[in-house]
């Protein structure tokens, strides 16, 4: 097991009705199959040792006893391996029969939970066979040999892995108002196991997946879904075999419905993820005060061993990979970014702004959030005062760009150039201009910022910051120079996903001149230009060269801020997103790098200026992130000089 993540099953087969000794065959062989492929938890339909449509079968004798010989064999079956199987079955208990969920494990039944909710409406009539499980209270029952717990209120917990928890809820469960698996969540549950027998109408399966979906989000848990497929009776209903794997609402595993052949699907789920999710939303803590009830433990102890996970850990967790998923996500994030600066302006009454064009990614971002504030608002775009400031590291192709898109976007335009003023500096301070040390480049950084502050003094404007999360993340930022402004409207935008969100403006929401623009501004190399060009005149100074790739440090910055994950977790992701892109060792000098600057620079992020929150990530003191700004990264760099 990779830092607690867990392999989980769902599983479907060609059943008979009322052929038990079949039905368990079945169960075996997907078990055996499951083993094979590490899975460890493996749940299979709702009744599936005796099929769901044995209608008034199920009062049977013959078929009852039948049962309990099949789990008498299923106990066998599970002896000295390494898995938990839950199967459905009816089973008898006083003057009652209950629809029931199984769980073996290892030789032993280690409880059997019981439907709640047993619909009684359109083509189900559950109760003419079976009793509510809501009747039974500290119950057990001998069954195979065994007195084991039977109930509504069980939960399975690891006996060395406390967090993997598991409940039990039945088919209809899910459906109700207020489904079980909630207070089971409340109570410590990371993950919802759900044996069915759904038959499937027109439309019935989409609201079957939000179903899913919007469960395992609200109670943030990994929900397991198996549903009875081929080989259960057509009289009125057909079965479509659906097995679901979400976790937190997201889909990890589905199989396609309708199959003739039996179908085993598996993920696995990062229990550590759903646990610090759990943590950070103190509502959940709440609602977990209020909603405690009598749970019974039941105890497992299976052997949870490393493996190759089979998981897709996407390189860039900020930018959806789905480009129709990404083009909302951008419209919505500009959307933000152009309301929150909108209000800022409405607020102190001012129409005009002053920002920074340096032709870069960042700055150009900013400048189209402005022109589409200002329509907005209903403002003139010469009001948007864009300054270039070219001084020792300024390349004709960056400068150019910057010019052009001010012409093509109708906004006011100034050119002040740095470099008089950046020498007489020098001068007074006596550094020598050709050390190009933090000095030299500081000394630019300062300037440009006093321009742009003082310019808006003048004209009652307001100066945009252009920086973005990526940098203040790294520190990769002036403190005091192009740290500061009096509204920053990237600030909660890492650089992964400000190339996507350039590229969406470009493609819809400006003229083909100013896109040809921006599309060049995307193939810039990304620098400060700070140091002078190249001998022929090319940017010389690229900050990925000097601080490592961006896609690593988002990648980094998300899992550590997101989810507080330990080094050791987020290399072992980064192995699993960039196996083909970089080397372990590069990777690892770029995490050590990323901690180094994250703890070292967080005094700059303790005073930032305001913006908006437009993703899961903001580290504004005022929002998502305080931290201290003399905390101690020793841990975390013990942590990455112990990995291989």
């Amino acid at each position: 097991m990779l830092n607690q993540f867990i392999r989980v099953g769902a599983a479907t087969f060609k059943s008979k009705v009322a052929d038990c000794e079949h039905n368990t065959n079945k169960i075996i062989e997907q078990m055996e199959e499951a083993i094979d492929k590490n899975i460890s938890i493996l749940v299979f339909p709702e009744l599936s040792i005796t099929s769901y449509t044995c209608q008034d079968l199920f009062m049977q004798s013959s078929l009852q006893s039948s049962v309990l010989s099949q789990l008498a064999r299923l106990k066998r079956a599970t002896n000295g391996q390494n898995i938990v199987i839950i199967v459905g079955a009816p089973l008898a208990l006083g003057n009652s029969l209950y629809n029931c969920g199984i769980v073996i494990s290892k030789g032993s039944i280690l409880g059997i939970s019981v439907k709640e909710y047993i619909p009684n409406y359109n083509e189900f009539y559950e109760k003419r066979w079976f009793a509510s499980g809501s009747q039974l209270h500290n119950t057990s029952i001998l069954i195979a040999g065994d007195y084991v717990p039977i109930g509504i209120n069980l939960l399975y917990q690891h006996i060395l892995f406390p967090e993997l928890t598991f409940g039990i809820e039945i088919c209809e469960d899910l459906w109700t108002p207020t489904p079980p698996s909630g207070p089971m969540a409340l109570n410590g549950a990371t993950l919802i196991f759900n044996p069915s027998a759904s038959n499937d109408l027109v439309g019935k399966n989409d609201y079957r997946k939000s179903l899913v979906s919007s469960q395992s989000a609200r109670t943030i848990s990994a929900y397991i879904y198996a549903s009875s497929g081929f080989g259960e009776s057509t009289t009125d209903l057909v079965f479509g075999g659906q097995c679901l794997i979400y976790e937190n609402g997201t889909p990890l595993s589905m199989n396609e419905r309708f199959l003739l052949d039996d179908k085993l699907i598996y993920a696995d789920i990062d229990i550590e993820r759903l646990v610090s999710d759990r943590r950070k939303m103190v509502t959940y803590n709440d609602a977990q005060n209020t909603n405690l009830n009598s749970f019974k433990i039941c105890s497992f102890d299976i052997h949870l061993k490393e493996y190759t996970i089979k998981r897709f850990i996407s390189p860039h967790p900020f930018v959806p990979s789905n480009k129709d998923e990404r083009d909302k996500h951008c419209e919505e994030i500009f959307s933000i970014q152009t309301y929150g600066l909108a209000k800022r302006l409405d607020h102190i009454h001012s129409n005009t702004v002053v920002i920074g064009i340096s032709g870069g990614l960042d700055s150009t971002l900013a400048l189209l959030v402005c022109t589409k504030t200002f329509d907005l608002l209903g403002l003139d775009r010469k009001n948007i005062i864009c300054i270039t400031m070219p001084g020792f590291g300024t390349t004709d192709r960056t400068y150019n760009n910057a010019c052009s898109l001010i012409e093509y976007l109708n906004c006011g335009f100034k050119e002040i150039s740095i470099t008089k003023a950046c020498q007489q500096h020098f001068l007074d301070i006596d550094h020598d201009p050709e050390l190009h040390n933090i000095t030299y480049e500081n000394t630019q950084a300062r300037e440009r910022t006093q321009i742009l502050m003082d310019y808006a003094n003048k004209v009652g404007g307001l100066v945009i910051g252009t920086g973005d999360l990526s940098e203040l993340a790294l520190g990769w930022a002036t403190y005091n120079g192009d740290h500061m402004s009096m509204y920053a409207v990237n600030t909660s935008i890492p650089k992964t996903l400000i190339r996507y969100l350039v590229d969406w403006v470009a493609n819809t929401q400006v003229s083909i001149q100013a896109k040809s623009v921006l599309m060049d501004v995307l193939k810039t190399p990304v620098s400060p230009e700070l140091l002078p060009p190249d001998k022929d005149g090319k940017i010389k100074q690229k900050t990925e060269e000097v601080i490592g790739p961006y896609e690593l440090h988002d990648f980094f910055l998300y899992y550590l801020v997101r989810f507080g994950f330990p080094p050791k977790k987020i290399y072992q992701l980064a192995l699993l997103a960039f196996n083909d892109t970089y080397e372990p060792s590069t990777m690892k000098k770029w995490l050590k790098l990323f901690i180094k600057r994250f703890f070292s620079q967080q005094f700059k992020r303790s005073c930032m200026p305001d913006g908006p929150k437009v993703g899961s990530i903001n580290l504004s003191p005022r929002g998502d992130w305080r931290m201290p700004s003399d905390a101690v990264s020793k841990l975390w760099i013990e942590e990455v000089d112990d990995l291989e």
